[in-house]
């Protein structure tokens, strides 16, 4: 049984996430976490983006994951884990994605994928952050999308895309979130091991 320490998966959106972005400074923050590289960071790609994250979580397969997307990374996570199959997170101690953490997603409709995502619970703990005035999702679209995926709905207001433009850097509430995402899988992971060893003992 897998011991591995959770390990966050960061994943930028369109253009990366420059030294000024938020996801940069998360990843500063957390000496466990691994940015998803794309190979061609301009081209709007679901299949080899979602590709890509598969491949990053397959560097460490037993080793849990808690992922955090920003834009169209959002769209490129769903599209994973839509296709592979989640466990409940109290019976799973291998490797994968967690819990999720969903910042300002990219609207699917603008890149003709809507139909491609998931239309079901994606099977992990999940929150998407939102915003009254962002240029790539309306409030309702997210309201819509986290309904879809049994995602919890943060709203943060007048924040624009959530991103350096926007004048994040530091977000703390990311962080705070990560770090409660983290606790949550160890938590269930610790539960699942003690179901295990209990039931050896009975054996």
């Amino acid at each position: 049984m897998s011991s591995s320490k959770v390990r966050v998966l960061i994943i930028p959106g369109l253009y990366g996430s420059g030294p000024a972005h938020w996801q940069t400074w998360l990843q500063s923050r957390l000496p466990q976490a691994v940015r998803v590289e794309q190979r061609d960071w301009n081209e709007p790609d679901l299949d080899r983006w979602s590709a890509r994250i598969a491949e990053v979580l397959d560097e460490a397969p037993d080793t849990p994951h808690v992922a955090v997307a920003h834009s169209f990374g959002c769209l490129a996570l769903a599209h994973g884990l839509g296709r592979r199959r989640a466990l409940p997170l109290r019976d799973d101690t291998r490797g994968g994605v967690h819990g999720a953490l969903f910042v300002a997603p990219a609207e699917p409709e603008r890149f003709r994928l809507a139909e491609r995502l998931p239309r079901q619970l994606l099977g992990v703990p999940a929150t998407v952050f939102a915003s009254d005035t962002d240029p790539w999702m309306s409030a309702q679209s997210a309201r819509r999308w986290a309904a879809i995926w049994g995602a919890n709905l943060v709203n943060l207001g007048d924040v624009g895309h959530i991103n350096a433009e926007s004048g994040f850097g530091p977000l703390p509430r990311a962080l705070h979130h990560t770090q409660a995402l983290i606790q949550r899988v160890e938590s269930g992971r610790r539960v699942a091991r003690a179901d295990v060893q209990e039931f050896s003992f009975a054996v």
